[in-house]
């Protein structure tokens, strides 16, 4: 043992050994020589073995090798300098962290590599065949901008079996060809992939899953809830409408203020130059815009329209204690310090500054900000339409109410969606061409573009309603790629891609 480095001296017993070429046994000896072979770490210190063979003569006549360097079974390679359970344990460092995660685990098992060469121990195993699966998942990934990749998923044992760049027909159909025997194809409702599919496995039940089909009827309900916008205010309940103040102009009783005069001026400058036919890059260079304020106010019917509206503000701990500060007010007391004094002995912590903001509209002679429900944005109504009724809170249980009362579009869209939800649950695909029907018909042009998308994939659709299987495991496995791919930021070309994914697969397969 010398400078922390446990060595090991051996040699190799005379015995006989086979020939790697002609495979004929010998035991004639031509000289022997000592090699260098790392093991795993001892005790914290790393191990080194010095291992005398021997080098032998074949005696074979049809040989054409003279001499050969005997193997130690379980302990030396050709042409390695590593023992094979170092080896493997370089090479699923690789697999497993990648090339900086591995370096450092390496690093603290005592096998200092750099970041490159454990990539390329990686990228030297060998990828076995992909056998062919009986239900095949389909599924495209986003590799950076706007390139795409496939990965193909065996849905029985729930690993992906193949990668590559890009999402065309060519490459699925191509694959499916060398790979015959798939029976059934898990895919959402891409084109490509449908074509692919069609020209490389024609016998093959093609299903398009559940979750992007809710997913696509999901997206169309909130474009609805976006046209009818100004629908959405009355999903608020009504409050008893507070006196306007005393210096309010004008019959919207909105309070004059540098942004709204400073949005009146722009409106009429600009609807002064355009009104004249002058373009709107015209204008800009003229007035000293950007082209976009420009076509803002050019577009808007009223200045008003192009004055940013704010939302109401949201409870805050002050709140409860509005009512006594106005009344304190009123009495003569307008102290912000001697306020906060006050309520601090009411039970409010808050900080001083809250109530100094809260009592600054009264020393203009405006009303108390006093909090308001914010009407749901188009996202958040989507949502409540979409969510099974069971499991919608009271809240928004009673803003649908009031909305659907007011917007018949909505409460439209929203039997709609119970019915197709009946569907899957029930899966029962009978009703499918009826609800298709009444989509053509509910006068929604966004439900109209969606039956005819399912039209063009019909069978697909049925099978994905009625059958058991889905995308599912694709998506489980989409996450499981887009971490390892974050894990090789910058160096997470396809080709590493793949070998990581496949054979991380592999280890799922051998150790579950």
């Amino acid at each position: 043992m010398a400078g922390g480095v446990v060595r090991i001296a051996a040699c190799t017993r005379e015995l006989t050994a086979a020939c790697p070429d002609c495979g004929q046994g010998s035991a004639r000896v031509h000289s022997r020589y000592d090699r260098m072979l790392a093991d795993a770490a001892a005790g914290g210190r790393p191990v080194l073995i010095v291992l005398s063979v021997r080098r032998l003569f074949c005696d074979s006549s049809g040989c054409g090798r003279r001499t050969f360097a005997e193997q130690v079974e379980g302990l030396t390679v050709r042409y390695q300098r590593r023992s094979p359970l170092l080896q493997h344990l370089v090479e699923m460092a690789g697999v497993l962290l990648a090339g900086r995660g591995g370096a450092r685990l390496l690093q603290i098992l005592k096998v200092p590599l750099s970041r490159t060469s454990v990539l390329f121990h990686l990228m030297r195993l060998p990828l076995l065949p992909a056998a062919t699966p009986r239900v095949l998942g389909v599924d495209d990934f986003a590799l950076y901008a706007d390139v795409y990749g496939t990965l193909l998923v065996d849905a029985d044992t729930r690993l992906p079996i193949e990668l590559w760049a890009g999402r065309d027909a060519e490459q699925l159909a191509a694959w499916l060809r060398r790979h015959p025997g798939v029976e059934v194809v898990c895919r959402d409702g891409s084109l490509a992939y449908r074509q692919g599919i069609t020209d490389g496995a024609p016998d093959a039940v093609q299903v398009s899953d559940r979750f992007h089909l809710w997913q696509g009827l999901s997206k169309r309900i909130g474009d609805i809830a976006a046209t009818h916008r100004g629908c959405l205010v009355v999903a608020v309940p009504e409050l008893d409408p507070a006196p306007p103040p005393a210096n309010a102009a004008g019959p919207s009783h909105q309070v004059d203020t540098p942004a709204r005069r400073h949005a009146q001026r722009l409106f009429e400058a600009v609807h002064a130059v355009t009104d004249t036919g002058c373009s709107l890059s015209a204008a800009a260079r003229e007035l000293g815009l950007n082209r976009r304020t420009v076509a803002k106010y050019a577009r808007a019917a009223t200045w008003q329209d192009c004055v940013r509206r704010t939302r109401p503000r949201r409870p805050t701990s002050i709140d409860p204690y509005l009512d006594y500060l106005r009344q304190r007010w009123e009495e003569g007391e307008h102290t912000a310090t001697v306020l906060h004094q006050e309520i601090a002995a009411k039970g409010y912590s808050g900080h001083y500054q809250r109530v100094k903001m809260a009592i600054a509209p009264l020393r203009r002679g405006l009303p108390i900000d006093t909090p308001r429900e914010r009407p749901p944005s188009p996202r958040e109504a989507a949502r409540w339409i979409t969510t099974a009724p069971s499991r919608r809170g009271l809240h928004a249980a009673e803003a649908l109410l009031r909305l659907f009362e007011h917007c018949p579009e909505l409460n439209r869209a929203h039997d709609l969606v119970r019915q197709f939800a009946a569907m899957l649950d029930n899966r029962d695909a009978v009703p499918l061409p009826d609800w298709l029907e009444q989509l053509t018909t509910a006068g929604l042009p966004a439900l109209a573009s969606l039956a005819k998308s399912i039209r063009e994939d019909q069978p697909a659709v049925v099978q994905g309603i009625t059958t058991r299987f889905n995308s599912g495991v694709n998506e489980g496995r989409i996450t499981d790629l887009k971490l390892q791919k974050r894990i090789t930021a910058g160096r997470a070309g396809v080709p590493l891609l793949r070998h990581r994914v496949i054979l991380m697969a592999l280890l799922r397969r051998r150790y579950p």
